[in-house]
């Protein structure tokens, strides 16, 4: 076993990690309870670099999406990812340390020794996360992955981000998983969508016509964007996006100098204005709010953000609303209802999802069509629903949010419990969105605050802003101050004061 030297152990800092390189094997050195560890450097989910993470409550937290590792075995505790840490051999000689190059073996693939089926209805992020972690956390039997799509299960949050843009193509959207995963770890992939389910018989029915009997089901369908409702809808060139065949259509049709209309100011909607404005075209915004995104990031950051776009040419409408989509075959102008007419080479529609749950109308479903959970996201006696077709309690409040990772997190809850475990959501949600270059992230879920600061400007990034109610932080909002959400994704499970979450922040 070839052993490297590749630092002192007074280099490790105590509270983040130490990046060592063997030739082009990137390793980062932890201290954990005293002692070090080695572990691969790279994140497994999108290759960030964890040295520049945070090591919190013995939880290495990724610096670009949160993902966590625990720091004593590198073992995976909160998506993204969907793996654990690799670990390297280290010895201490002195004050040095020496580290192989070639990781630990892999854990064992649980034997097939379990007579239950559990079956996954939904391939996207939180279906993903929820096969991979049965095998992970011991489930023998049988699993089956119900997959609307013909690829695998895909990373959709590159597609307004990047594919958009120009510059990722649908073909090189990165898959959740591989084929070589599926077949390593005995997950059977079923072409096709739920059309009804029977919970009393545990029994689901396919639009193909087959019928999967279950022991254990988790429903992760995910949302379908909300179609627009006007005359003209359905034209050419006017489109949603939740899907890479979506992109495909989108990329197929978008040129350089072409006049893009985009109706709505969600995330989506406004990562594809950022995205086709980069891809050449004129862009538009058809926005419900004079400022985006207030609700959330608040008034500062939503206008810093609203400036950002203009700033590379995006044009905005606040005042008025869209009444027809006019052309012949295909669309040529939106009709707004002042009478001005917008000339549009293509339009997309980004106003919002809902809860996929036609297929489930036998069970009861909330209002907005999402159904309703415990605390270990059960619907009932062996059926679990995860992501965003959930409504789940969170600080005693049902709530639905549509996060890819909190679907994640769902996930591995779903999957515990259906091996007898009595997991509950307790973190702290997060997401991030995607601008001209700049990466926003948001922690927590704030529907009122009474208190806000900054560190740092938001129309001039780096800056990170606290949200507080009646002195404890309930969200936080940052552009380029990575460690710092990292360290409070772990410190915001428990109640934080502005004071200590600054000090925590400026340490």
């Amino acid at each position: 076993m070839p052993l490297h030297r590749v630092a002192r152990f007074a280099d490790v800092p105590q509270d983040r990690g130490l990046q060592v390189e063997i030739g082009d094997c990137k390793i980062v050195l932890l201290r954990a309870n005293g002692q070090l560890r080695a572990f691969q450097g790279l994140c497994p989910h999108a290759g960030a670099p964890l040295a520049e993470g945070a090591l919190c409550h013995g939880r290495l937290i990724c610096p670009w999406h949160k993902a966590a590792y625990r720091a004593e075995d590198g073992a995976l505790c909160e998506p993204p990812s969907l793996d654990s840490l690799k670990r390297y051999p280290l010895e201490l000689r002195g004050d040095e340390v020496w580290v192989d190059d070639q990781p630990l073996h892999d854990p064992h693939m649980p034997p097939a020794d379990d007579p239950r089926t559990f079956v996954v209805v939904g391939a996207g992020a939180a279906g993903t996360a929820c096969a991979a972690a049965l095998r992970e956390k011991g489930f023998g039997g049988r699993i089956v992955l119900v997959d609307g799509e013909a690829d695998a299960g895909y990373d959709r949050t590159v597609l307004s981000k990047f594919v958009l843009a120009g510059e990722m193509s649908p073909k090189e959207v990165p898959p959740l998983r591989d084929e070589a995963f599926y077949q390593a770890q005995r997950i059977e992939r079923v072409q096709g969508e739920v059309s009804s389910l029977e919970a009393p018989s545990k029994t689901l029915h396919l639009n193909n016509g087959g019928v999967l009997r279950y022991d254990a089901a988790v429903l992760a369908t995910g949302g379908a964007p909300n179609p627009l409702k006007l005359p003209g809808a359905d034209l050419a060139n006017v489109f949603v996006l939740r899907s890479k065949t979506h992109a495909e259509q989108i990329i197929g049709a978008a040129q350089a100098d072409q006049r893009a209309v985009i109706i709505g100011d969600s995330f989506i909607a406004l990562e594809c204005a950022s995205a086709l404005r980069q891809h050449g075209l004129d862009v538009t915004v058809l926005a419900r709010h004079e400022t985006p995104f207030a609700k959330q990031f608040g008034e500062a950051v939503g206008k810093a953000i609203r400036a950002l776009h203009e700033e590379h040419g995006v044009k905005f409408i606040s005042d008025h609303e869209a009444t027809e989509i006019l052309g012949e075959d295909r669309v040529e102008a939106v009709l707004l209802d002042n009478g001005l007419r917008l000339a549009a080479d293509l339009v997309l529609a980004g106003i919002g999802v809902h809860p996929a749950t036609e297929a489930f109308a036998s069970l009861p479903r909330e209002d907005d069509q999402s159904l309703r959970v415990d605390g270990g996201m059960r619907v009932s006696e062996g059926l679990w629903a995860v992501g965003d077709i959930a409504t789940f309690p969170l600080n005693g409040q049902p709530q639905r949010i549509e996060h890819w990772r909190l679907a994640q997190q769902h996930a591995r809850i779903a999957a515990a419990n259906m091996l007898g475990g009595d997991e509950h959501y307790l973190d702290v949600p997060y997401f991030w969105t995607f601008h001209f270059g700049k990466n926003y992230d948001y922690l927590g879920h704030a529907e009122a605050w009474d208190e806000v600061e900054f560190d740092g400007e938001p129309e001039k990034p780096p800056f990170i802003g606290l949200f507080a109610k009646n002195g404890v932080v309930v969200a936080a909002v940052a552009c380029d101050r990575q460690r710092a959400i990292a360290l409070l994704a772990e410190r915001m499970k428990q109640p934080l004061s502005m004071a200590e979450a600054w000090k925590l922040i400026r340490e």
